[in-house]
Protein backbone atom coordinates (compact mmCIF):
# COMPACT_ATOMS: atom_id res chain seq x y z
CA UNK A 1 0.00 0.00 0.00
CA UNK A 2 3.12 2.26 0.23
CA UNK A 3 2.90 5.41 -2.10
CA UNK A 4 -1.32 4.82 -2.64
CA UNK A 5 -2.19 8.40 -3.45
CA UNK A 6 -5.63 7.88 -1.53
CA UNK A 7 -5.89 7.60 2.41
CA UNK A 8 -7.33 4.60 3.41
CA UNK A 9 -9.93 5.79 5.52
CA UNK A 10 -11.90 8.52 6.74
CA UNK A 11 -11.29 11.48 9.21
CA UNK A 12 -13.14 9.82 11.95
CA UNK A 13 -10.59 5.86 11.50
CA UNK A 14 -6.70 6.08 11.62
CA UNK A 15 -5.24 5.04 8.69
CA UNK A 16 -3.84 1.45 7.99
CA UNK A 17 -0.76 0.14 9.80
CA UNK A 18 2.49 0.25 7.12
CA UNK A 19 0.21 3.25 5.23
CA UNK A 20 2.32 5.74 3.34
CA UNK A 21 1.03 8.45 1.03
CA UNK A 22 3.40 9.49 -2.26
CA UNK A 23 6.87 10.22 -0.40
CA UNK A 24 7.61 13.12 -3.07
CA UNK A 25 4.72 14.60 -1.68
CA UNK A 26 5.12 14.73 1.41
CA UNK A 27 6.93 17.36 3.73
CA UNK A 28 9.14 17.07 6.75
CA UNK A 29 8.18 18.80 10.18
CA UNK A 30 9.18 18.64 13.17
CA UNK A 31 6.14 20.44 15.58
CA UNK A 32 5.26 19.53 19.12
CA UNK A 33 1.85 18.09 19.87
CA UNK A 34 -0.85 16.79 22.53
CA UNK A 35 -2.48 14.01 20.91
CA UNK A 36 -6.15 13.00 22.56
CA UNK A 37 -5.88 9.25 22.73
CA UNK A 38 -9.18 7.48 22.24
CA UNK A 39 -9.66 6.61 25.92
CA UNK A 40 -9.27 10.11 26.74
CA UNK A 41 -5.84 10.46 28.04
CA UNK A 42 -2.97 13.13 26.67
CA UNK A 43 0.42 12.31 25.24
CA UNK A 44 2.57 14.70 24.50
CA UNK A 45 3.72 13.81 20.52
CA UNK A 46 5.38 15.76 17.33
CA UNK A 47 4.41 15.94 13.95
CA UNK A 48 6.98 14.76 11.86
CA UNK A 49 5.46 15.07 8.49
CA UNK A 50 2.69 16.38 6.68
CA UNK A 51 0.85 15.44 3.27
CA UNK A 52 -1.43 18.01 1.84
CA UNK A 53 -3.16 16.27 -0.92
CA UNK A 54 -5.21 18.34 -3.67
CA UNK A 55 -8.26 19.51 -2.34
CA UNK A 56 -8.31 17.08 0.77
CA UNK A 57 -7.68 17.08 4.10
CA UNK A 58 -3.97 17.36 5.56
CA UNK A 59 -2.68 14.53 7.05
CA UNK A 60 0.18 14.47 9.28
CA UNK A 61 2.74 11.58 10.57
CA UNK A 62 2.61 11.81 14.59
CA UNK A 63 4.51 9.82 16.74
CA UNK A 64 3.98 9.60 20.73
CA UNK A 65 6.89 10.30 23.21
CA UNK A 66 6.97 7.83 26.39
CA UNK A 67 4.95 4.78 25.37
CA UNK A 68 6.91 3.08 22.49
CA UNK A 69 4.27 3.78 19.69
CA UNK A 70 5.15 3.75 16.40
CA UNK A 71 4.76 7.04 14.09
CA UNK A 72 1.33 6.88 12.38
CA UNK A 73 -0.32 8.69 9.27
CA UNK A 74 -3.65 10.85 10.91
CA UNK A 75 -5.73 13.22 9.31
CA UNK A 76 -5.04 16.69 10.86
CA UNK A 77 -7.52 16.87 13.21
CA UNK A 78 -7.83 20.18 16.02
CA UNK A 79 -9.83 18.11 18.43
CA UNK A 80 -6.95 15.12 18.73
CA UNK A 81 -4.35 16.88 18.11
CA UNK A 82 -3.63 20.23 19.72
CA UNK A 83 -0.27 22.12 18.14
CA UNK A 84 2.29 23.21 20.92
CA UNK A 85 4.76 26.18 20.80
CA UNK A 86 7.94 24.89 18.77
CA UNK A 87 9.61 27.35 20.32
CA UNK A 88 10.93 30.42 22.87
CA UNK A 89 8.60 32.63 23.77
Amino acid sequence: MADDPHPPTTASRPAAPGWQPPEHEVEPAYHPVQVNRPDGSWSVGRINAWWRPAGAQAWCRVRTLGRGGSAAWMPFDPDRLLLLPASGI
